[in-house]
């Protein structure tokens, strides 16, 4: 994690002091299950909690004593010990590392989920403030970077919200699926722990109990969880490079809100660069980055392997931190985003009416002239226009073969910017719903 892009809140679930925490209460309230069905003390277990419930786990003691057995549960254990005394011989009673790490890690993924789908919400707002704002502002579509008919800036902002939506679905989905726990023992058999101790320290965790473990929870379940970050990484990346587009020079239809005293260049001060969504690619390109690995995670050898776990120490916090910093400066840049109507409008009548040409070439074809006839007609008035040699509407007032077919009143309404907008209420009520 690098603290340039982090959060405090998404940061804390990965520090070692709430990894301590997490993995005390795994450990305590397994204890208090194996009191319950009378395999250690009551006293024991009660004397667990009370000496680690308030404990502050001296974090440079457990690493002083990993140093050592070279493995972190035994160096947590031990320390452990040293705070609860004689009755932590009941501690871990059937367990495996697994059982501690991996009911762990989906805890703290669970948990970051939670921040995401807050952050998704917060960022659906914002989208869904903007795109009534502009439901009917109107502005040039593009297809492949070229003018292609008229949409409305709403429209941009609604289609983001749709597609944030089906992230936000898909992540609560991730939540539910990556949210299980495993206290099963070695090689997944519940031989030297009851099924009951899993189930107790599920629920006391918020988690569900794992079907079948094989000492591991099955990486699938984290393969699926990246998977979606990267998929909501990408959402983000194609709505900050639709921002970074619309800021370009010769376009400057929005752009970025820049601040009393922001620099933008520190050898050219006329410089107003996108530079938050060209940060938001650069982030989105290191989430999707993560989810290879999490997918090569999948095939571990037998009943477990640890060839996962170096992966999973880096993507987890990296991962989660990475996009939650991402999605809060997204939700920022679209709360505070500058448009400019009047750009719009002037870029929409650039071509000189070619945006049109659709709505032409239809109308010939309803009025009996071939669709090849009609496409060769539309174009050859259309190229000219291209070229910056007339206007659109004017040559094909005075093509003969046109106005034997269509009336100049016909032709001028091929050129209402109304017909193309005449729809963007049933749209917003697809997406938005009635209200």
């Amino acid at each position: 994690m690098i603290p340039r892009y982090s959060r405090p809140e998404m940061a804390a679930i990965w520090s070692p002091e709430s990894r301590f925490r997490i993995w005390f209460e795994i450990e305590a309230h397994a204890t208090s299950a194996l009191a319950e069905i009378g395999v250690v003390p009551r006293e024991a277990a009660d004397k667990v909690w009370e000496k680690g419930r308030d404990a502050v786990f001296d974090v440079a003691r457990i690493d002083e004593i990993e140093a050592v057995t070279k493995h972190d549960v035994i160096a947590f254990l031990t320390h452990l010990a040293e705070i609860v005394g004689p009755e932590a011989r009941f501690v871990h009673q059937g367990m495996t590392s697994s059982d501690v790490l991996d009911t762990c890690l989906n805890v703290q993924l669970a948990r970051a989920a939670d921040i995401l789908i807050a952050d998704l919400d917060k960022l659906l707002a914002a989208l869904k403030k903007r795109a009534f704002e502009h439901k009917m502002t109107p502005t040039i579509g593009r297809s492949h970077g070229i003018h292609a008919e008229p949409v409305t800036f709403g429209l941009k902002l609604a289609q983001a919200y749709a597609e944030f939506t089906r992230n936000r679905e898909r992540l609560v989905a991730a939540r539910k699926e990556i949210a299980t726990c495993a206290i099963s023992g070695a090689v997944g058999t519940f031989a030297n722990i009851d099924p009951r101790v899993e189930e107790y320290v599920a629920e006391k965790m918020g988690l569900q109990p794992e079907p079948v473990s094989t000492q591991v929870i099955p990486r699938d379940r984290h393969a699926m969880f990246f998977a979606v970050l990267g998929v909501v990484a990408s959402s983000m990346e194609r709505l900050a490079i639709e921002v970074r587009h619309l800021q370009r020079t010769e376009v400057l239809e929005a752009e970025e809100f820049f601040s009393e005293g922001q620099k933008g260049s520190s050898a050219m001060p006329h410089k107003r660069n996108p530079v938050l969504t060209e940060n938001i690619t650069g982030l989105a390109r290191m989430v999707r980055g993560y989810v290879t690995p999490a997918l090569e995670n999948v095939a571990l050898w037998h009943e477990r392997d640890i060839s996962h776990s170096s992966v999973e120490r880096m993507i987890g916090p990296d991962a989660t931190v990475t996009l939650d910093f991402a999605l809060a400066r997204l939700t920022g840049v679209i709360d505070r985003l500058l448009v400019y109507p009047e750009t719009m409008q002037k870029n929409l009548d650039r071509l000189g009416g070619l945006v049109h040409s659709q709505r032409v070439l239809l109308a010939l074809t309803q009025g009996g002239v071939s669709r090849e006839d009609a496409y060769r007609l539309v174009q050859r008035n259309a190229m000219p226009v291209w070229r910056g040699e007339g206007d659109f509407l004017t040559l094909l007032k005075a093509d003969p073969e046109v106005t034997a077919v269509l009336k100049p009143e016909q032709i001028e309404e091929c050129f209402d910017l109304g017909y193309h907008l005449k729809h963007v209420d049933t749209i917003f009520r697809r997406v938005f719903g009635e209200a």
